[in-house]
């Protein structure tokens, strides 16, 4: 259970990692205008939210890894940083987005029961 556990929080890290790309990289390229349905115009007046909230994400991935290289000493942090991410899908999910519900809070939601389960 607890490779299931680590290959589940290294998923959601590295949908994080790609979640920063997107927006501190390709926010105004077409890989993020298409993610992102937006215009380039529209793109450009938000590029420096977008790279701070990318920021953010990037954060969080790196929370995730440190959780899972430091191993059983690392329960607390990956748990901490699941949190995290499943609280701030759901908000998106709640004023942005409802997509954003099934790509960041559930696979959240899922690494962080089988991270639970795997100490149980």
């Amino acid at each position: 259970m607890s490779l299931a556990a680590n290959i589940a929080v290294v998923f959601v890290a590295v949908l994080h990692g790609y979640f920063m790309l997107l927006e501190m990289v390709f926010w105004d390229k077409p890989l993020g205008l298409k993610a992102f349905g937006q215009t380039r115009e529209a793109a450009q007046a938000s590029k420096a939210l977008a790279a701070n909230q990318g920021l953010y994400n990037g954060f969080l991935a790196a929370g995730l890894i440190w959780g899972v290289i430091l191993g059983a000493a690392g329960f607390s942090i990956k748990i901490f940083f699941l949190v995290c991410v499943l609280i701030a899908g759901i908000f998106g999910a709640a004023t942005a987005n409802r997509k954003i519900l099934f790509v960041q809070a559930l696979p959240a939601a899922v690494a962080l029961i089988l991270t639970w389960l795997a100490v149980s």
